[in-house]
């Protein structure tokens, strides 16, 4: 197969890497539908209704990616587990927009950056978060494209899937994937992330060595260091300059990296004190490209707030199971059945338990198939929490 081409047939399908297909709605709103956060920000900030109007206006509504979804709802995944939700987080390397040009020319083949498959337990009371490789070699189903023209199927890069079709075409390829239904979707560019960390006064990080990276303008001396927006950036996205300069290595430090925001956040009360959680929602809906269901402030806030309970020692981060693709070593490609068990107990929200000491997924017999001699051990994958992101 190739890795490129495309048919004249239907519409662009949903949030892209130069911003293709979005349509930015003001949501509406109403006396009924200030409630929760809505209200103790709008008290808090004592700016009245415009608090809640101009923080739901800041976020764009993926009405593009909705409509190609619908038009393949039958060969979607169905959603076993009532109330567990599976949100994709996508962070687009795009350098349309305030700010982000300085960050590389926009040739118009940008891709997503960063994936992570974030699962939250129907009992809200742990939270997993998967990162795909964007070297991960997949199958990419035929998607909408910006121009109204249609892709072929093909066998490429994951990363691929959103340069070609965008949010739409990056969640049917997880879907594809995973065969887990994917409820929500979130789009977060260059400028919301750094925004996202000033809003908390910066995060904290440890480094065993000092860091020289002229390419990402980035000079940090080792130890507990902690880092501002544009610093964060540099740090979760160097390659050549951290580690071993792999992309094992770079996720890894993205999940350090979000742990560490994590209890940032806790650790402030950000989630229970309006006055802190304004310029965070504000900094955060400013850059956010969601699904419909979450484009205003009650969407986000219905979601967040089953978050806030959740103990940081509940909150996983791990990589799919994965290894070199046999036919080229920069590529990845799936470990089984490592993988497939862990998709298979994301699908029946049953627990996923990690450790740091292990190379691989060791996969148990219980894979969420509800064995009639009762219950086998559960696999353990290579991960950590978010309780474990401390100096040593």
């Amino acid at each position: 197969m190739t890795d490129t081409a495309g048919k004249p047939v239907g519409p662009g399908a949903g949030a892209s890497a130069t911003g293709d297909g979005l349509v930015r709605r003001r949501r509406r709103w109403g006396r009924n539908s200030a409630l929760g956060a809505a209200v103790l920000l709008v008290v808090a900030a004592g700016t009245g209704w415009a608090v809640y109007a101009r923080l739901s206006a800041n976020i764009t509504a993926d009405e593009a990616a909705a409509a190609e979804l619908a038009r393949y709802e039958r060969e979607r995944p169905t959603a076993l587990v009532r109330d567990a939700q599976n949100i994709l987080l996508i962070g687009s390397d795009t350098r349309a927009g305030d700010g982000n040009g300085k960050y590389g020319k926009d040739a118009g083949t940008e891709r997503s950056d960063t994936t992570i498959l974030l699962h939250l337990a129907a009992d809200r009371h742990s939270a997993t978060a998967v990162s795909l490789p964007r070297d991960l070699m997949v199958d990419i189903p035929a998607c909408g494209q910006g121009d109204g023209r249609r892709s072929d199927p093909v066998f490429a890069m994951f990363n691929h899937a959103f340069q070609v079709g965008g949010s739409a075409c990056t969640i049917r390829t997880v879907e594809k994937l995973t065969g887990i239904r994917i409820d929500h979707h979130m789009v977060l560019d260059f400028a919301g992330f750094k925004e996202m960390v000033d809003a908390v006064d910066g995060v904290e990080v440890c480094l065993k060595e000092p860091v020289d990276d002229k390419a990402a303008k980035l000079k940090l001396p080792a130890g507990k260091v902690r880092l501002d927006g544009e610093q964060a950036l540099g740090f979760v996205r160097a390659r050549k300059s951290l580690g071993n300069g792999s992309d094992t290595e770079r996720m890894e430090r993205q999940q350090r990296f979000l742990g560490s925001l994590v209890n940032k956040v806790r650790s402030s009360d950000v989630l229970l004190n309006p006055v802190k959680l304004y310029p965070v929602l504000d900094a955060a809906t400013s850059s956010l490209t969601t699904d419909p269901e979450l484009a205003s402030l009650r969407g986000l806030y219905q979601l967040v707030r089953g978050l806030r309970d959740i103990p940081v020692a509940r909150v996983q981060f791990l990589t799919v199971p994965r290894e070199s693709y046999v036919y080229d070593a920069n590529r990845d490609q799936l470990v089984e059945p490592e993988a497939e068990a862990l998709f298979a107990r994301l699908r029946a929200d049953q627990p996923v338990v990690v450790t740091q000491e292990n190379a691989q997924g060791i996969p148990g017999q219980d894979t969420g198939s509800g064995a009639a001699d009762g219950p086998s051990p559960a696999p353990t994958f290579r991960g950590r929490t978010a309780a474990e992101q401390t100096c040593e």
